[in-house]
């Protein structure tokens, strides 16, 4: 059962890591937070909805985000500073199952869909798994947190289309020569689609969508699945291979 909570957070640390990319830490309770995958859902002062935005790592004290400037909610997000407070809805969303990695996991993620493998990166190497993550992106100048997957222990790849880091190309590029027996990802839906039709094992797809509550009670994320209609901010994001209509 998922146990949302609202509550106010204090950001800690609000900045640029990339281009276009920013972190944020937000002080709180985090005791609704029970799998990696879920996210948090803001509310920003002169916008209607919330800004839903995945879980990069958490403690007992703070959530760490990840998130890109691309409209007029991130733009407002970015100029927060230290000290600020936020209206922060915690706990939404049915992350990754950890229990179907196998011992060689791959993770793919491309963009803003990096951020909820981090912390599920951590989860498996603390269950003794040996994951392998390929990070995709468009440019160097894009990249981030591919020092920060090494330093938990993890092998990293990163793929650029354009060639300037790592492997030129997508990340189904660079899976090609992996050996992995069970893979997550999460990213764009064109990313999903090239990865369908590589992919050698079972795998966990987590889907980013444009929600209104992010709790399921809009039915705005609605999508089609072989076990009927599914809310992708409550059934999902995760939601398993073998369940997803292309």
């Amino acid at each position: 059962m998922v146990t949302i909570t609202q509550g106010i957070y204090k950001i800690k640390e609000n900045a640029a890591i990339a281009k276009d990319i920013m972190k944020m830490v937000l002080c709180g309770d985090t005791s609704a937070i029970t799998a990696p995958g879920q996210f948090i859902n803001i509310k920003l002062d002169g916008f209607f909805l919330r800004r839903p935005i995945s879980i990069c790592d958490y403690d007992s004290e703070s959530i760490t985000i990840i998130y890109k400037i691309v409209g007029e909610g991130t733009e407002a997000m970015a100029k927060l500073e230290s000290g600020d407070e936020l209206d922060v809805l915690v706990g939404l969303g049915n992350g990754y199952n950890t229990e179907k990695s196998g011992e060689k996991p791959l993770l793919l993620g491309g963009g803003v869909g990096v951020p909820p493998l981090y912390n599920l990166c951590k989860v498996l190497i603390g269950q003794g798994k040996k994951p392998t993550v390929i990070l995709g992106f468009n440019t160097e100048k894009e990249v981030f947190y591919k020092d920060e997957f090494a330093s938990l222990g993890a092998d990293v790849i990163v793929a650029t289309a354009d060639g300037t880091c790592g492997v030129k190309g997508f990340v189904t590029d660079a899976m090609k020569d992996v050996e992995y027996d069970y893979f997550f990802t999460c990213g764009p839906e064109p990313m999903f689609r090239a990865i369908e039709k590589v992919a050698a094992t079972s795998g966990q797809y987590s889907f980013e969508e444009r929600m209104g509550c992010g709790f399921g009670a809009c039915m705005g994320c609605s999508c089609k699945t072989k076990y009927g209609n599914k809310r992708i901010c409550k059934d999902g994001p995760v939601l398993e291979r073998e369940e997803i209509i292309w």
